[in-house]
């Protein structure tokens, strides 16, 4: 080594502070030849202080290494990346007295990193996770990328007897660096048991940190990695850390890092992630405060795939300080995500999934006292009519939680039962309504009237002149219930209809078919005559204060 002057003091991020010779550092150096210019005699000493070296002290003296000694290093995977950040930071680009610079020989040797063992790729990922200076500086670096392709790349080749070749040279006539390896090592043993497991990586990456984990993902993802195999490292990734002795904040952003990876896979390279892993990913998250960005992504892929969820899936407890049992208003949100997405689009077998999973919920959540009406008629229309086919379901929980809230005016009653679509009450539906003391007496009516007009359309698309009055054998035949049983009581008749299978006499049962449909148009009649007369005496209720369904139950059983 050359004799020096040590007419430099250099401090390092407040770490440590070195006496160096000003005039040899600043030939490897062009950011300190920049600085003091080309004087080079003994004028006094000069201090300067470095804030942010990348890799502090140490970095620091692994570079004056370098300089004192002419231009030569032993490198390795676990001082590679600092003496290559370094060499950046101090701009030691040019060649010296024919010798090439420190970052060129940094890069030559980055070249070689195919060669690398398994283990020694992660000495190198450590490093960049030791010096988050570099990770500031450098985030972009030549060797960070390259370590974290052939990481991947490396995944790839699982199934081979070595992760490198069997014999490697060592050459550094250059100033590269090329890490032998040999094929019978330890590391090929552990990577040739390990070849048909998929999965046998994730073990040896849990040691990195959020944000090197991201940078990974994206990289296994532009390689086309298999999603459902990235979606499981980031699950076993977040179990291992989680279990480990770590903050609440740190948590959060491994975490966050999980939901936007799983969010990327899904929506920008459509991937299909597993219900089971977003609705674990859910639970996780109640505990702990995720940023409102975070979440609604994590709302919009469970929503998006509602049809696979299950009712306990959708039984979550209420936030603290909430007084019902469950989250309706994540439901809720669960509802406009699957809405918003597929809406107009969306397979009507998938809608009908949902509306009979959230007809589910709603009668789960009836008994609830301290559930309020309009959570619960949110709820009820949130689902488009077309998605029900029959509204029995809804009525039942209506039914349900009318009797627990008995305490409920008249106007909430009334706006709860707008969620029910009349029309599609089975005949036994809109019986039991209309002799439902819980229910408004409007509702009553509405039932009754809907059952008049869908009896009233069966009587007219049945005309005299039709296969069912004339000789010909009709697919579905009237009869009269009680007469074929022989009773004689007129005012307990019921028409059913029923299909045929057999021959048909229809010139013999003529007759006695017209009269039953006179009669079946005489009952259409008098019903319309009662509900005009109810409708009338409606008005009058809040006035007399009449039971609100004194009249709904004094009707005659026309619907039987």
């Amino acid at each position: 080594m050359e004799s020096c002057y040590c007419n430099l003091e250099v401090e390092v991020n407040g770490e440590e502070t070195f006496m160096v010779d000003k005039a040899i550092i600043a030939q490897y150096s062009s950011k300190l030849a920049r600085l003091f210019g080309k004087s080079s005699g003994p004028s006094g000493k000069l201090k300067v202080i470095f804030h942010d070296f990348p890799g502090g002290a140490e970095g620091f003296e692994l570079m004056l290494k370098f300089c004192y000694n002419n231009g030569s290093i032993d490198m390795n995977s676990s001082n590679l990346l600092q003496a290559h950040c370094a060499a950046g930071y101090m701009e030691m680009k040019d060649s010296v007295l024919g010798v090439p610079n420190l970052l060129e020989q940094t890069e030559k040797s980055l070249e070689e990193i195919s060669y690398w063992r398994w283990s020694e790729l992660l000495v190198a990922l450590k490093q960049c996770q030791n010096l988050s200076t570099v990770l500031d500086y450098y985030s972009n670096s030549m060797m960070l990328e390259k370590c974290m392709d052939t990481i991947v790349g490396r995944m790839f080749l699982a199934s081979e007897a070595s992760p490198c070749p069997s014999t490697c040279s060592t050459d550094s006539s250059s100033g590269g660096v090329r890490f032998s390896c040999d094929s019978k090592s330890t590391e090929s043993i552990k990577t040739s048991s390990f070849s048909s497991r998929p999965c046998w990586w994730f073990e040896d990456l849990v040691f990195l940190n959020p944000v090197l984990v991201e940078m990974l993902v994206r990289s296994m993802i532009t390689r086309k990695l298999e999603h459902g195999l990235i979606s499981r490292f980031l699950m076993y990734y977040q179990k291992a850390r989680f279990s480990s002795t770590i903050d609440v904040s740190e948590k959060i952003k491994i975490l966050e890092m999980v939901i936007d990876m799983h969010y990327d896979m899904e929506y920008y390279h459509n991937s299909s992630i597993p219900f089971k892993t977003l609705f674990g990913i859910l639970r996780i998250s109640l505990s702990l405060n995720i940023s409102k960005s975070c979440r609604h992504k994590l709302e919009a892929m469970i929503g998006s795939n509602l049809d696979q969820a299950t009712l306990d899936n959708l039984l979550v407890p209420s936030p603290y300080g909430i007084s019902y049992l469950y989250d309706v208003k994540l439901v809720l949100k669960f509802l406009k995500a699957f809405l918003r997405r597929g809406g107009s689009v969306v397979a009507p077998t998938r809608m009908k999934k949902v509306a009979s999973l959230i007809d589910l919920y709603i009668a789960e959540i009836a008994p609830d006292p301290s559930l309020r009406p309009s959570k619960f008629l949110a709820l009820a229309t949130a689902i488009p009519d077309s998605a029900r086919d029959s509204y029995d379901e809804l009525y039942h929980a209506m039914d349900m939680y009318l009797e627990v809230h008995g305490q409920l005016s008249e106007e909430e009653k009334v706006k709860i039962c707008c969620g029910l679509n009349y029309d599609k009450l089975s005949p036994q539906a809109c019986i039991h309504l209309s002799q439902n003391t819980k229910f408004p007496s409007k509702s009553a009516v509405q039932a009754l009237i809907s059952q008049q007009s869908k009896l009233k359309n069966l009587i007219q698309s049945t005309p005299a002149t039709s296969p069912l009055l004339n000789g010909s054998s009709p697919p579905f035949c009237f009869t009269n219930v009680n007469a074929q049983k022989g009773n004689k009581d007129k005012s307990n008749d019921q028409v059913v209809l029923y299909s045929s299978t057999g021959d048909f006499d229809a010139s013999s049962d003529n007759e006695r078919l017209k009269a039953h449909l006179q009669g079946m148009q005489w009952r259409v009649m008098e019903l319309e005559k009662i509900c005009k007369k109810m409708q009338t005496q409606m008005a009058k209720i809040t006035k007399s204060k009449v039971p609100p369904n004194s009249y709904a139950r004094s009707l005659p059983k026309l619907c039987s």
